[in-house]
């Protein structure tokens, strides 16, 4: 069963490195290059200018090409994790995946470079005379001593970011995860005794980062293959080690165990036995990081030592040490501010950035990411996940930070905060066109149930919405329930303390709310009976009542269960003369830029007024993400083409919409191309009034409407916000089940900011 499943795990490895086409990078052009007028820009004559402005000042490089962003991933392929020298055209796949999380994690462009050279000074030479086509060098898999002869040579003659992620790396990881293991051990860094195994390139590197973080040196004890490295050793020793040698006469780990507060293993399988664990001390730290078999598996420490507070370098065990919590981060911080070299302040503020982001509250896309493991901070939990969104606004601004602080910035940033959100738009990416929405919800202290409050996405919104912005969240959920699921989900809220809940299964308000709900339902139908068993029973018809009542400001419901379903009780208890839905506006944002659909979801068969309603709507909330809206009404027919149907309904609209004068650019009847097109439009239809590409598109018809959204959200990785409910004065808003807590979020903001006329 092993065998296959091995086989099984290197087929689907191969297939995917060789489908749909060969290794995981291509290039791709960042400017447009279309017609003869685009060419004489991106080459010859054009391009000349570029290269004049980069001589007369080096610094312009910056400014006209792609380097302040560019890096180069280097190797000989001399020391491969876990494959050792196997050469410099077999680690091409390792350096393209190294690539490849750089671009992922952090925006960073990069170039594998794999040099068939063992000599570390030629080596060394040929990495410096690629200076000019780098904003920074990430040396990767050279091996020990050689890589520290590499590094210092480019260090020295290059005025750029140069950074051994197998050393620093692993290096800042570990700090990181020391730092907060003596946290929870309750220990210090100048208290401790550590016992390391490994005299490579990253154990040296990881304990002279745990000397800058407090440990004295004369309390680390390093173990090579050779035993205790001592004064007066000869064997197999270089200057790195020797700055570790101890005056001693023990000669072996197990001679130097005893009382060690924490073992470093950068070693190999078995290297630490449970009967020297059992000579540590009290609550002892093992970080057994050889790949893929640990120096000491996590349960033969525990049987010796269940309070060991215990990491390795596997993804199936807790608290994984794993560089890409740091290298994309402490190189995006770097190249930011055009640092000339990434130095030990900007190593410890990254140190001091991961730790500090495990100790805070877990973010929901980790969560997401990792479902079913516990992400609380404690033993279990000492460093964050690498797809935890926040590490790359978090630790990049330190880093930037402290490379400002230390002097070696030449592009220092003058906000660090407008820095901050700018590297979370980068993650979240409905942050740039939310910031105004936000920024008029902190304005406006409203008052948000949440009909599904027992959701963990509501919960962590609700965490977020308490952080964020000035709007109180009210939830409606058992408990004890939601009690459970907040400490499950490491959430620092709590019913009762820091939000309202109601209980739909004991609540002192019962009798009101039943009485409300069947004064406005008594002549539909609804018996006392009813209305009181639906205020036990129905969490939306209740969010309702409270926003009837003015209990709170807006409802926010639909995270399970049929979108018409929950308009229907939005409907029969907000609804009024003034107040009715208009239909359900999505706003997709996509790679170049953002576009609204409507309706997805109110009007199967939206009559000539209705959609009339719906443009007059998404005008109105289009403009609240500080949008000019350009709607265009879309049909099969174009411009009278087509007599009947939906183009005859949306003709009907335009008559409509022409009554009276509207603040609002609009046009249609046309198809989907035409709205998108306006070369294409204006072939068609000269006399256009619709200038620019349209960013509303509004249907006759819901399944066109929903199907479209649909195919963005799946083919082209749209992220939506929304739907927005129109019609109701923002006091209620339906969501789709697929939503997320950062959606969930999103839709807080919309519901806690005000919209005019009824929005």
């Amino acid at each position: 069963m092993s065998d296959n499943r091995n086989q099984s795990l290197r087929d689907a490895a191969l297939f995917y490195h060789a489908h749909p086409k060969p290794g995981k990078l291509e290039i791709r052009a960042t400017k447009p290059l279309a017609n003869g007028r685009d060419l004489s820009r991106a080459y010859s004559p054009g391009v000349a200018e570029a290269c004049l402005e980069i001589k007369e000042d080096p610094a312009n490089a910056a400014l006209y090409t792609a380097r302040q962003n560019l890096v180069a991933v280097v190797s000989n392929g001399s020391a491969v994790l876990g494959l050792g020298n196997i050469g410099a055209l077999a680690s091409k796949p390792v350096m393209e995946g190294k690539a490849v999380l750089f671009k992922n994690f952090a925006n960073i462009d990069c170039f594998d470079i794999e040099l068939d050279e063992a000599d570390p000074e030629k080596l060394a030479e040929i990495v410096c005379a690629m200076g000019p086509t780098f904003g920074a060098i990430n040396l990767e898999d050279i091996k020990a001593p050689d890589c520290f002869i590499v590094e210092k040579i480019c260090r020295e003659r290059m005025n750029i970011p140069v950074f051994h992620d197998d050393q620093h790396g692993t290096a800042i990881v570990v700090g990181a995860a020391a730092t907060n293991a003596l946290r929870v051990a309750n220990k210090r860094f100048e208290d401790i005794k550590i016992v390391s195994t490994g005299g490579g390139a990253a154990g040296i590197a990881c304990l002279n980062m745990l000397v800058k973080l407090g440990v004295k040196r004369e309390n680390i004890w390093l173990c090579d293959i050779h035993g205790l490295v001592y004064e007066g050793r000869e064997e197999d020793m270089n200057p790195q080690k020797a700055e570790f040698a101890q005056a001693s006469d023990l000669r072996t780990l197990d001679d130097v165990i005893d009382d060690a507060d924490m073992f470093l293993g950068l070693s190999g399988p078995g290297v630490l036995k449970p009967e020297q664990v059992a000579k540590m001390t009290a609550q002892p730290i093992i970080f057994a990081l050889a790949n893929p078999t640990p120096e000491i598996m996590p349960d033969g420490a525990r049987k010796v030592a269940p309070d060991a507070i215990i990491a390795t370098g596997r993804s199936d065990f807790p608290n994984q040490v794993n560089n890409v919590l740091c290298f994309p981060f402490i190189f995006r911080g770097a190249l930011d501010v055009g640092a000339t070299e990434i130095n030990d302040e900007m190593c410890v503020a990254c140190v001091n950035g991961i730790a500090e982001l495990a100790r805070a509250t877990t973010s929901a896309e980790a969560a997401a990411a990792y479902k079913g493991e516990q992400l609380t901070f404690g033993a279990e939990y000492l460093i964050p996940k690498p797809f935890d969104p926040r590490l790359v606004g978090v630790v990049s601004a330190a880093v930037a930070q402290a490379a400002m602080d230390s002097g070696v910035a030449t592009r220092p940033i003058p906000d660090i905060d407008a820095y901050v959100h700018t590297l979370n738009q980068s993650v979240f990416k409905s942050a740039l066109l939310m910031r105004p929405v936000f920024e008029t919800a902190r304005k406006a202290s409203r008052r948000i149930v949440f009909s599904e409050g027992e959701d963990e996405r509501v919960l962590r919104a609700a965490q977020a919405i308490l952080e964020e912005t000035t709007e109180t969240p009210i939830l409606i959920g058992r408990p004890e329930v939601i009690e459970a699921r907040c400490e499950r989900a490491g959430l620092a809220i709590r019913p009762g303390q820091d939000f309202q809940i109601v209980n739909p299964e004991n609540d002192p308000r019962y009798f009101d709310y039943w009485n409300s709900y069947h004064e406005l339902m008594e002549r539909e139908g609804v018996t006392p009976d009813l209305a009181k068993a639906i205020m036990r029973t129905n969490s939306t018809a209740i969010g309702a009542i409270m926003v009837h009542r003015e209990e709170a400001d807006s409802l926010i419901c639909g995270t399970f269960g049929e979108y018409r379903w929950h308009l229907n009780y939005v409907e029969q208890v907000l609804g009024n003369k003034n107040l009715s839905p208009h239909g359900a506006l999505s706003l997709m944002i996509l790679e170049d830029g953002p576009l609204f659909i409507a309706d997805t979801q109110v009007h199967e068969l939206p009559s000539p007024e209705d959609i009339a309603r719906i443009a007059e709507g998404a005008a109105r909330h289009v403009r609240r993400f500080g949008l000019e809206p350009k709607i265009a009404l879309c049909s099969q027919s174009q411009f009278g083409n087509h007599r009947v149907g939906s183009g005859k309904r949306l003709r009907e609209a335009i008559e409509i919409l022409d009554s009276k004068p509207r603040d609002f650019a609009y046009e249609g009847e046309m198809n989907v191309d035409t709205a998108l097109d306006p070369e294409l439009r204006a072939r068609i239809f000269p006399r256009t009034r619709l200038e620019g590409e349209a960013n509303v598109l509004v249907f006759a018809h819901a399944d066109a409407a929903s199907g479209v959204r649909n195919i963005l959200k799946m083919r082209a990785g749209a992220l939506e916000v929304g739907p927005i409910l129109m019609g109701m004065g923002n006091r209620a808003h339906i969501v789709s089940p697929s939503i997320t807590t950062r959606g969930l979020l999103n839709m807080a903001a919309i519901a806690g900011s005000p919209v005019t006329h009824y929005g």
